[in-house]
């Protein structure tokens, strides 16, 4: 980003910028006056836009690049099929758990949803864009329709609703603004919320957890905050499912957080999801313990849901003893006082990594 930029106003919500000079208005413009469906120049349809994801070379032979009304022909494309929810998705062969599970914790909060996905689109010219906040400004990321495909079958992320295409066109744009699909491949989920907010980051290390986290991420979820969570690495860097049912070295979503009463005593609840779209945790809480009978018929209705969806419920000391860090983002972080009385005033300072002379770190090392 440039100081002509900050000074014509853009890189606002109002006003983003054009990532890599791309108009949306006039690509749209032209492509409809001309009956023409867009192709991405900069992020073509090919090899280079994948990257280096972990397919046999004969499957990346086999990959076609298709539009949404060639992978569902029976039915009509649509962006989004009754409503978005983070149960609309499951994650593909890239390892971007991180960035699904902040998907999935952005569903929640409808105004953020819609300054990510914009509402004009365009199946007929088949290019769409999507808006997320990197390094201190908004900017605005148009991508065209064609999906990576084997077998007329999407690779990466997919809709369980076959028609619906939201989730596969937002992961597009981000690999775009990463690089290539490949360049997804491992992250935190504070990157993702960060980027889909322009809001605060704050990580709580759960092995040396506050006493009172638990009310510390109640008032976050009534704040409208975005959480993330993740799991120690196992012994090897695959992500093998431990007894428990939980994934070594893998993302979650917040995406609940309650208190029952169970046997006459409060518990401390939380709910998390599994971008992977099944897979749960088998200890108590979980869909089918049976602590469930130890609490209200109207609690139970409320929060029990035993499909294999990937959600399930933790108590709070399980959440803190299988889980390594919690991820909070939020536009204020009001919430740390426990008071809606406090006021916080933004300060932004810019400047930048120069090659040779200074490093930008890897958030997996965030001592050096």
């Amino acid at each position: 980003m440039n100081k002509r930029s900050k000074k014509n106003g853009f890189g606002s919500l109002a006003n983003p910028e054009m990532f890599l000079n791309q108009d949306f208005q006039q690509l749209q413009k032209y492509c409809i006056e001309r009956q023409l469906r867009y192709i991405d120049d900069m992020f073509p349809p090919n090899q280079n836009s994948i990257g280096q994801v972990s397919l046999s070379p004969s499957q990346l032979a086999r990959v076609e690049w298709l539009r949404p009304g060639k992978i569902c022909q029976s039915q009509s494309p649509s962006f989004v099929v009754d409503g978005v929810s983070r149960f609309d998705f499951c994650q593909g062969v890239v390892g971007n758990c991180w960035f699904l599970a902040s998907v999935g914790a952005l569903t929640f909060q409808s105004q953020i949803l819609q300054q990510v996905l914009p509402s004009e689109h365009s199946f007929s010219a088949g290019i769409f864009h999507f808006r997320f906040w990197r390094f201190g400004y908004w900017v605005d990321v148009v991508i065209d329709d064609k999906l990576p495909t084997i077998d007329g079958k999407l690779i990466f992320v997919r809709s369980k609703t076959p028609n619906e295409f939201w989730p596969a066109l937002l992961e597009k744009a981000y690999a775009k603004v990463c690089g290539s699909y490949a360049d997804m491949n491992a992250g935190t989920p504070s990157e993702a919320l960060v980027d889909f907010t322009g809001g605060v980051h704050i990580c709580f290390q759960l092995d040396s957890a506050v006493p009172d986290l638990w009310n510390t991420m109640h008032r976050a979820a009534q704040s409208n905050s975005l959480m993330g969570c993740g799991t120690p690495q196992g012994e090897t860097s695959a992500n093998n499912i431990s007894a428990n049912g939980l994934v070594e070295g893998h993302a979650y979503a917040v995406t609940g957080v309650t208190q029952v009463i169970s046997n006459g005593q409060p518990i401390n609840l939380v709910r998390l999801l599994n971008p992977w779209g099944n897979g749960e945790w088998i200890g108590d809480w979980s869909d089918s313990s049976v602590l469930w009978q130890s609490i209200s018929a109207e609690d139970r209705e409320m929060c029990v849901d035993v499909a294999d969806d990937g959600e399930f419920w933790m108590a709070m000391e399980d959440f803190c003893r299988f889980f390594s860090d919690l991820d909070i983002c939020c536009l204020c972080p009001k919430f740390l006082d426990g008071t809606t009385s406090s006021h916080w005033t933004p300060l932004v300072y810019e400047s930048r990594w120069v090659a040779g002379t200074t490093a930008g770190g890897c958030l997996n090392n965030p001592g050096t």
